[in-house]
């Protein structure tokens, strides 16, 4: 057996900086025993491990050279925390991967992710070290999209919103040219997997008048004929997270022979926040009594005019609100904890640390918010990690409704 950490360090396996697909081929193409490959995907992975045994001898530090490494793929032990099952049940595609939110839902389940896309660059470095996979990058490239296997059974997505251009006559599957939904919709076009599991923020619902949404579900249900049922909106909360975090999931199914679906019916809506929080927190996400005092005078600012922004405290027994990035995301998921003895600043903050208790969440309690298991692997720096949790699926949530479609297809 070979270690997939000892192979990643001698053939120089990494993320990379500059763009380049190279990682993703190799690392795709290490995972692909059983499954049927492009062409193009394996004839590069194949010349890049060829050129490396040429002109290095980094293998040497393993004892394994490429062509010992292309044959016995099957003998690889993937020591990260979510390897690959070894008798799949069904192959997704993971699209805007994010750090995996979607591909442990389905892991769970027995499927077997064959391509992943996402292009931030500390997301991948998360990803690749909870899957050993490095996913390729800006789908809107032929590249990538050439790298995706012609057969899959089910796609996934979480997709960003974006307005159409729909002025004037209106051409169904074209009018989505230039957003990413677009790329969404010509693969399944080209690929035609048996169903397809996109997710999406609540105001899809309402985007651009509800145009945005409108025209998707044309798109899905007219131009590439799936059965779409009529999209729901499903808060984690009710599948064991303390969460309020409501999205949108649209599903869809090639067999004409589906006729219908129902999502997921709530599981625990019990969790509080005192189930997740975490017991040693370091000091500096206590936040200064300097801060405290902005936050307080923002808030009140707002309260005068009649608003209701500003800072909030989740309490022990309560439930989080949606996290999210950017603008007051953590500020509206404060908390108190009275653990801290040591009031020592360990950052430059002005003024002193607050007495009253009150920190931001770690990215870890924001890890178990969205459902992720304990042994995920968070390496990356916090300002990345909270980008990345509050960008990510809620995973219970996810794995409830993909259990359903799974049903369906297999």
């Amino acid at each position: 057996m070979y270690k997939y950490s000892e192979i990643k360090k001698s053939f120089n396996i990494e993320v990379s900086k500059n763009g380049t697909e190279l990682p993703a081929f190799i690392t795709h193409f290490l995972q692909s025993v059983r499954v049927k490959l492009p062409i193009s995907y394996q004839i590069t992975a194949l010349n890049y491990l060829n050129k490396i045994q040429i002109r290095t001898t980094n293998s040497v530090k393993l004892g394994l050279s490429s062509d010992e490494l292309i044959s016995n793929r099957k003998k690889i032990e993937w020591d990260v925390p979510f390897p690959p099952p070894v008798e799949p049940l069904f192959t997704f595609i993971d699209l805007f991967a994010g750090i995996g939110g979607f591909r442990i839902a389905m892991q769970n389940l027995g499927g077997k992710c064959v391509f992943s896309s996402e292009i931030d660059y500390h997301a991948k470095i998360t990803y690749e070290k909870n899957f050993g996979e490095i996913p390729f990058g800006d789908i809107t490239r032929m590249e990538t999209k050439e790298a995706i296997p012609k057969n899959f059974d089910i796609l996934c997505a979480g997709f960003p919103c974006q307005a159409f251009s729909i002025a004037g006559k209106r051409k169904g599957f074209d009018d989505t040219r230039g957003t990413l939904f677009f790329e969404i919709a010509e693969i399944l076009k080209n690929r035609k997997p048996e169903a397809f599991f996109l997710e999406n923020v609540k105001g899809l619902r309402n985007h651009h008048g509800g145009k945005t949404l409108k025209r998707i579900l044309e798109v899905l249900r007219d131009d590439l004929n799936y059965y779409v049922p009529e999209p729901k909106i499903v808060n984690a909360r009710d599948f064991g997270v303390p969460q309020n975090r409501e999205r949108i999931f649209i599903v869809g199914f090639k067999n004409k022979k589906i006729t219908s679906f129902e999502y997921p019916k709530p599981t625990d809506s019990s969790k509080r926040f005192a189930d997740i929080k975490e017991k040693n927190v370091p000091v500096k996400y206590f936040i200064s009594t300097q801060y405290l005092k902005t936050l307080h005078a923002h808030k009140a600012r707002h309260e005068s005019k009649g608003n209701g922004f500003g800072f909030e405290i989740i309490e022990d027994d309560g439930v989080s609100n949606a996290i999210v990035v950017g603008g007051m995301g953590k500020e509206r998921n404060l908390v108190r904890d009275y653990n801290l003895k040591d009031f020592t600043p360990t950052t430059h903050i002005k003024g002193t640390v607050n007495r009253e208790g009150i920190r931001k969440m770690m990215p870890r309690e924001w890890a178990r918010l969205q459902g992720y298991p304990e042994e995920f692997v968070i390496e990356v720096a916090d300002v990345h990690a909270y980008k990345q949790f509050g960008n990510s699926v809620a995973v219970p949530a996810i794995q409830a409704t993909a259990a359903k479609i799974i049903e369906k297809i297999i």
